[in-house]
């Protein structure tokens, strides 16, 4: 999971409503034909600022991805005419806040490091960068890794450091116990597939197998994350920001990601999405339906009735607002848990169970959750629920969100 943009404890029991009465939202342009100015995250998102409910006339464009101007501090008002000496200077600062390796040379020297001997497999800690033996004199003084081996390469969540700035890039990673029960319940639902959207961990849960075994499944990252460029080829990872639909590799990294979702005419895919808790769910809807219909095109005519399947993992107090934007959606009672997030892992291990479930069009009565967690099957509603969940006469549902505060 990428940053949460705000805190998610002052979104708890409502959702977007609260940012609703006051904050910020998603505006239309007025001409929605112009491009949206550009910051280092991409296209900018158009913003109006909300007060009890009323909207303000004047709107902005600002960073997509981040809402702490001290990380991104794009500020245009949609009214604004710039100089061309200001968007010169524009692009020149875009261009800055790249990464300083293109990701052709990320590949290049991914594939001289693994052809290293174990004895020289180095990775800077300091820099967040696997060295080649050129590299060892400029990052002398830095703290450093040896003997990166095959399968430390297979898993970077666990090199790298998680960024962990609240209102950024912040990751938290799934847990082992999530992790391993999600890739096992896709290999069960027969997918062959997986385009992971911002789930760096289940990415690499997929693409482990035993040595001289094959994999079941193949996998596809779409994160933000630029580091992530070092560890895989690109049939494996682009970067991606999720707010806004931008491959930050341009057309190439976008045909990647159209072939992996149109590959066997659609068939046999899943997209799984861990996003920012505190990002907005508007511009994320927008994205998915992008990647929904990119993955329409390959189609066959006779299938167009047919829907991506789609594991959406949020909180669950934001059940009425993707189901505004995705109607067949429906809520699991399975709670999903983070290993670096001291308030939401599952069980009595932190100060509040997990409140983030996953959201699917996939039916409920084909999911199996695991009983030794404690889920059972309500033969009522046809689907596994938490022990908690206790079926509802007048209802005629399994309602509680099964959250022990």
């Amino acid at each position: 999971m990428a940053a949460p943009m705000d805190c998610l404890e002052s979104l708890e029991g409502d959702g977007d409503a609260g940012r609703r009465a006051s904050g910020v939202e998603v505006a239309l342009p007025s001409d929605p034909a112009a491009p949206a100015p550009l910051c280092p995250h991409g296209p900018t998102l158009l913003f109006v600022k909300v007060n009890q409910g009323k909207e303000e006339t004047r709107k902005f464009y600002a960073c997509s991805a981040c809402r702490d101007r001290k990380d991104c501090n794009f500020f245009q008002w949609e009214d604004e005419k710039l100089s061309e000496a200001r968007l010169a200077a524009r692009e020149i600062h875009n261009q800055r806040c790249q990464p300083p390796l293109s990701r052709a040379q990320c590949i290049e020297r991914y594939l001289s490091f693994i052809q290293l001997p174990l004895a020289q497999r180095k990775f800077c800690q300091s820099c967040q960068q696997l060295l080649l033996p050129a590299d060892w004199r400029e990052h002398g003084t830095h703290q450093l890794s040896a003997d990166i081996s095959v399968a430390q390469l297979g898993r970077p969540s666990q090199l790298l450091y998680p960024l962990e700035n609240k209102k950024t890039h912040a990751q938290y990673l799934f847990a082992d116990r999530s992790c391993q029960f999600l890739a096992g319940l896709l290999a069960t639902l027969g997918f062959s597939r997986v385009l992971c959207v911002g789930a760096p961990r289940l990415h690499e849960q997929i693409r482990l197998t035993a040595p001289g075994e094959r994999s079941v499944m193949r996998s596809l990252l779409l994160d933000i994350d630029f580091r992530y460029s070092q560890f895989y080829l690109e049939e494996s990872f682009c970067r991606y920001n999720m707010f806004n639909h931008h491959f930050f590799d341009g057309k190439a990294a976008l045909e990647v990601c159209k072939e992996f979702l149109q590959e066997e005419e659609g068939k046999g895919v899943i997209m799984v999405t861990d996003p920012p808790f505190g990002g907005l769910v508007e511009p994320l809807a927008i994205t998915f339906k992008k990647l929904i219909a990119m993955w329409k095109e390959g189609q066959s005519q006779d299938d167009s009735h047919k829907e991506l399947p789609i594991f959406w993992i949020f909180p669950y107090f934001f059940e009425s607002r993707i189901c505004q934007f995705f109607p067949s959606f429906c809520m699991l009672d399975y709670q999903v848990d983070y290993d670096n997030h001291a308030l939401y892992k599952h069980g009595k291990t932190g100060r509040k169970q997990s409140p983030v479930r996953i959201f699917t069009n996939i039916p409920p009565n084909k999911i199996i959750l695991p009983s030794e967690e404690g889920y059972r099957f309500c033969s009522l509603c046809q689907r596994y629920v938490s022990r908690e969940n206790q079926h509802c006469m007048h209802c005629n549902s399994c309602t509680s969100k099964a959250l022990d505060h």
